[in-house]
């Protein structure tokens, strides 16, 4: 009895020990992999650094692309394509004006009446899908339904609205597709995005396509101006505030515009404007430099977009992007240090699956036990019985991509600024104003408060108090309404 009781102790003993070892394996094992994910993260938080040196260094290499692109067509990888808008709004504008913004699979028309001094009496918009037929379809069948929509949107206009009797309807025309603009109110098909394919169009006047269909409705308006969204916006800024000089874009893309002078635009040979003025869209996307802090995984990520080598700045910067860069990281941590247990989750190796409105959740999680990132990683990518510290981690990658983000697109800004001479301390301490549109900046709150941050940083803070970001929602609306009020025909009219 005694030799079994032993034995029956000897097993457990051994049994105990055999669980034992299996533990301190298992910790060993999983404090393995914890260092290792620790090592990956510590590696991309390096490589994303952006520390005050670098940033001036890639603002210098801004506004030397700036200079370059300026200088010739093709000078640089900056486009800096002449706007052809030589005056933007002043705030005495009166009268009706529209707005047709395309820019994607539906589009928006919009009327304004303008008051002079008094601004802004009376506006509305209308969006309009486009049905998928017409954007793989004939070039006239596009825009005679564009048009169509016109007519009807001016057909219901109401007596709130007055047009001056023996007046054109005067309309700006938003068209967020590349284009080789030739005039204000002429510009080429460059290419289709965004899921259209109409080859017919390309090479072809979109404002001659445009017109010719009002036309085909019988409809008297006349397309003042052909804008592209980031102009807009600066002109519906300044049409609010005279001291902006730039705009910026920061959404699913990202872009920028700014006013320049006129005899400082050597690729420019046609009759410098009575305001000594232009707009210059930069294209700023496409901006690049050996300064910009690019990983393995922006790398990866560029390698499979479907405009490799192209657009560097925006996959680093804009909210189309973001959320990738943070899925690819997170893969590698699940593939080489099983952050989210034995297997990878199959959803991880979806591109795009994780948006960066996805990502700006999980980084505005506040609660102590960080539920949003629990339910997100549950939601979006099926994943789990996360622990805290795994959730906490991802805390910190969102910090660290947001944070380049918002750092590299400040220094843009102050690249911008030094091609103006706003960088330094002016004795009659101007207001100098950024109009800043878009949904990541608008609703990424970190984000935003990175960017506002460094550019205080970079400026100092003399300089940075007279620098005034200011959010102008729906610049490609009402700027292009302002545009072409503020390149009426009947402006001469007005004044005398």
């Amino acid at each position: 009895m005694r030799k079994a009781a032993v034995g029956a102790a000897v097993v457990c003993a051994a049994a105990a020990c055999a669980v034992a070892a299996l533990i301190v394996r298992r910790r060993l094992r999983d404090s393995g992999r914890w260092s290792r994910a620790v090592a990956i993260v510590k590696e991309f938080e390096e490589k994303c650094a952006t520390p005050i040196g670098k940033l001036r260094q890639v603002a210098d290499a801004m506004t030397v692309e700036m200079h370059a692109g300026l200088a010739s067509e093709g000078g640089s990888k900056l486009k800096m394509l002449i706007s052809y808008v030589d005056n933007l709004p002043t705030g005495d504008e009166k009268g009706l004006f529209y707005a047709l913004d395309l820019g994607g699979t539906n589009f928006r028309v919009l009327r304004v009446q303008l008051g002079g001094k008094v601004g802004v009496v009376k506006q509305e918009a209308e969006e309009v899908s486009i049905p998928a037929r017409l954007m793989v379809g004939r070039s006239n069948e596009l825009f005679d339904f564009i048009a169509a929509e016109l007519a009807k949107y001016v057909a219901c206009e109401s007596e709130d609205f007055q047009l001056p009797a023996g007046r054109q309807r005067e309309l700006g025309f938003t068209f967020s597709f590349p284009v080789k603009q030739t005039s204000l109110v002429s510009g080429t098909l460059i290419s289709w995005t965004k899921g259209f394919a109409i080859n017919e169009t390309i090479g072809e006047d979109v404002v001659s396509e445009l017109t010719k269909a009002i036309e085909r409705q019988g409809l008297d308006m006349r397309v003042a101006a052909l804008v592209n969204d980031t102009v807009g916006t600066l002109a519906g800024g300044r049409y609010y505030d005279k001291d902006v000089v730039a705009a910026v874009i920061l959404g699913t893309g990202t872009n920028a515009a700014y006013v320049e002078r006129a005899h400082a635009i050597p690729k420019w040979h046609g009759l410098l404007p009575k305001s000594g003025e232009m707009v210059i869209n930069m294209e700023w996307g496409n901006f690049r430099s050996s300064h910009l802090p690019v990983t393995e995984y922006d790398q990866s990520l560029d390698a499979e977009s479907l405009n490799p080598g192209e657009q560097i700045f925006e996959k680093l910067i804009s909210g189309m992007y973001l959320g990738d860069i943070l899925r690819r990281i997170l893969l590698r941590l699940a593939e080489e240090a099983s952050f989210f247990g034995d297997t990878v989750p199959p959803k991880l190796l979806v591109p795009f699956i994780l948006r960066t409105p996805d990502m700006s959740a999980i980084h505005h999680d506040t609660s102590s036990d960080l539920r949003v990132v629990a339910s997100k990683l549950k939601d979006i990518l099926g994943i789990m019985n996360t622990s805290l510290k795994t959730r906490k981690m991802l805390l910190e990658l969102c910090d660290i991509v947001a944070k380049r983000g918002a750092r590299l697109s400040a220094a843009g800004v102050v690249g911008i600024l030094k091609k103006q001479g706003r960088d330094v301390a002016a004795a009659e301490k101007a207001r100098t104003v950024i109009a800043m549109d878009g949904g990541l900046y608008e609703h990424y709150t970190l984000f935003r408060k990175f960017l506002e941050n460094t550019l205080t940083e970079m400026l100092g803070e003399e300089v940075a108090s007279t620098v005034i970001v200011t959010h102008a929602n729906d610049g490609s609306g009402i700027g292009a309404a302002l545009l072409a009020a503020s390149h009426s025909q009947y402006l001469e009219l007005e004044e005398s």
